[in-house]
């Protein structure tokens, strides 16, 4: 085994990662906040095991004075999206940051693997400010949609179990899944904007029933005892009919309610 100190190897990998999961999850976040929806359902990242890359090494025939620039994903980061054009378009944004370098990319969505996998990989550059200075590292951006993740977990899975070396009858309903996985992709694809129409009624309404029992409970803490009950009651009534756009409405008398009771 290589006598190198892994832990201080793996140190600008594991900085990379964090870094990395903290920017694209403020894009996100910003994105949601700028246009209203994000291309982005959530963000991991890893850094690859010590027996993974010394055995990727030897696979690839790495030798372990190259294997910084011969493994290119000992840091990885993978982006979940909900539809398939939201992939296109995160890699656009990854395409346009300053702060990384794109080294090349592998699209196996629309030229998918044999086995069935599909997913759009970005391979970058990225700069690590360490100790002893800027350090670059390698790093693998995979994304995919939700249903991707899902079948690439499983094939992953079983691919540890069976060594790699699939029986035909599991890698042929392997590659049907796939199939199926994609169909449903595309089924959704086809349904975006009712889908989306239907998160953002969702999420007005979640965020006028907290707004509501945030501001009730405020209007307990400046001692309005009675009109907080009030609006309680209100709120159980509404609640009760499903009307979401009545509480909205209650949420707006609450507030101007609070305005009232902060003043004195």
């Amino acid at each position: 085994m290589d006598g190198r100190d892994w832990s201080l190897f793996l140190q600008p990998y594991e900085q990379a990662v964090e870094e990395l999961k903290v920017k694209f999850k403020t894009m996100r976040t910003e994105l949601k906040v700028r246009e209203a929806y994000a291309p982005i359902e959530f963000v991991t990242g890893r850094v690859k095991k010590i027996s993974s890359i010394l055995e990727k090494a030897k696979r690839l025939s790495v030798p372990p004075e190259k294997i910084n620039t011969g493994i290119e994903d000992i840091a990885g980061i993978r982006i979940m999206c909900q539809f398939v054009d939201d992939i296109r378009r995160v890699a656009e944004l990854i395409r346009a940051r300053k702060d990384l370098t794109l080294v090349y990319e592998k699209d196996y969505i629309t030229n998918f693997k044999e086995s069935g996998y599909r997913s759009f990989h970005m391979i970058v550059e990225y700069p690590v400010q360490t100790a002893l200075g800027l350090t670059k590292v390698l790093a693998e951006i995979q994304i995919r949609t939700l249903a991707m993740n899902f079948w690439a977990t499983i094939e992953h899975s079983l691919n540890y179990k069976f060594k790699e070396s699939l029986p035909d009858d599991v890698r042929i309903r392997l590659k049907k899944a796939s199939e199926a996985a994609f169909l449903l992709d595309t089924e959704m694809s086809s349904i975006r904007q009712e889908i989306l129409e239907a998160q953002t009624d969702f999420e007005k309404k979640s965020n006028a029933v907290s707004s509501v029992l945030s501001d009730i409970q405020d209007l307990y803490f400046f001692h309005r005892v009675r009109e907080a009950a009030q609006f309680q009651l209100r709120f159980n009534e509404l609640w009760e009919q499903e009307d979401a756009y009545g509480i909205r409405l209650l949420a707006d008398e609450i507030k101007t309610a609070l305005k009232r009771a902060k003043k004195g």
